[in-house]
Parts: C-alpha cells; structure tokens; sequence
C-alpha cells in the first residue's frame, strides 16, 4: 500500500505516466489524467495506442514526475483492465472535480471530453515502490 507521503501526491499531482508493452515488446510512456480512488487508479483515454497495448498486455508501470533532482519517486507496478462498463468521466465526481478547468483549458466540455476520452482504463497497483 502506498505511504502518506505517496497518497498525498496521488491526490494532488494532475499527470501520472502509464508506460505500456506493444505486442512487438517496445514500452510506450506517455503522461495521463488519472484519479486515485485509494484502492485503484482512472484512466481515461482515446482509442489507440494505450489502448492496443493494454488489450495485449495488461502489465503496466505509473510513475509521478520527480522533482528536480529526481529525490521525490513514486513509481507503481500494476494490471490494467479495459472496463467498457465504466460511467463515463462525466459521471466520475473526483475526475471531473480534479480536471473540470483543465478540460476546459484544452477547449472542450466534460461532455465533449467524456464522447472523446471513451475508453475507462482501470490499473489496480501490485506493489508501490
């Protein structure tokens, strides 16, 4: 489980990293909106790649950036699931609350974010490091 040092910034930092697995075995990172539940994370995203990756390959990493002499590392290893069933991140109170001026800073609504950022990637952690 993670410290309280590590929930606080799971709280409070905006961008976590996935890094996936392709079929052809090269890791993809790429930085990502997510919402910690306290059990599990929310991830929201486009079809594509992390998407195909995850489909594949469910082993995940998540990482928050570090600060800047890279001493503040929290560093996470999970399994991730495609949920098709999962409400929609206008339906996600802490999501929505977290991101609400973020999305609109990006120049959509949460319906529009929700119709683009489809696909509910849910990563349940297997060890925080």
């Amino acid at each position: 489980m993670p410290s309280k040092h590590e929930v606080t910034r799971l709280r409070r930092d905006l961008v976590i990293w996935i890094v996936t697995v392709g079929r052809g075995g090269h890791p993809h990172a790429v930085p990502v909106w997510f919402w910690w539940d306290g059990e599990s994370f929310l991830i929201y995203a486009v079809p594509g790649q992390k998407v195909r990756d995850i489909q594949s390959n469910p082993n995940v990493a998540l990482h928050l950036n570090t600060d800047p002499v890279g001493d503040d590392v929290v560093r996470i290893d999970g399994t991730a699931m495609i949920d098709p069933k999962h409400p929609p991140a206008t339906k996600v109170v802490g999501y929505l609350r977290k991101y609400r001026e973020h999305i609109q800073g990006i120049g959509m609504t949460p319906q529009e974010f929700a119709e683009q950022y489809h696909h509910a990637i849910r990563v349940q952690p297997t060890r925080f490091h």
